[in-house]
């Protein structure tokens, strides 16, 4: 049992780690920084993965994703002075993993389903998929960047003096 749960959530980690590898040499950051960047991306998105998980709390994805990209940000403010680059570049490419594309691409079927869809019960159905998915994603995003970018703004001095 112990190992499964292990597994999958080092497969996740895993995952993560090579979309953030991808991103950031697509972004142009230096090549120094995509260690640190694979590491953060997977602990920020298993530890989302863990937070989502029924039998260790259950949180919805909101909140989940709020508080692993605030460790995200935290990771990233720690490795910048080791890799003498800015947050930035560690925490971008991280948290890319971690968009919530299927709740945007749900948002964008409902509002076509919308369109398509004349009788009032059905349009109904897909306004409501429409708002829940799109609500859904924007605070997703939203909680993203809070959670990023507060740890740059705590640690204003370490953060701000990583490139020198």
């Amino acid at each position: 049992m112990w190992n499964d749960i292990l597994f999958s959530i080092l497969e996740d980690g895993w995952f993560a780690a090579i979309a953030a590898i991808g991103f950031s040499s697509i972004s142009n950051t230096p090549h120094r920084a995509y260690p640190a960047c694979a590491l953060i991306a997977a602990a920020g998105h298993s530890i989302r993965y863990v937070l989502t998980w029924p039998e260790w709390g259950g949180m919805h994805i909101i909140p989940a994703s709020t508080l692993a990209s605030l460790a995200v940000g935290v990771l990233a403010v720690l490795f910048a002075s080791r890799i003498k680059c800015p947050a930035e570049v560690c925490f971008f490419p991280a948290l890319l993993p971690m968009i919530p594309g299927m709740y945007a691409y749900r948002t964008i079927e409902a509002l076509l389903s919308c369109l398509y869809h004349t009788q009032e019960e059905a349009f109904g159905h897909y306004f409501y998929l429409l708002a829940y998915n799109g609500l859904t994603c924007t605070f997703i995003l939203l909680g993203m960047v809070i959670g990023a970018t507060m740890p740059v703004f705590l640690f204003k001095k370490l953060s701000f003096t990583a490139t020198r």
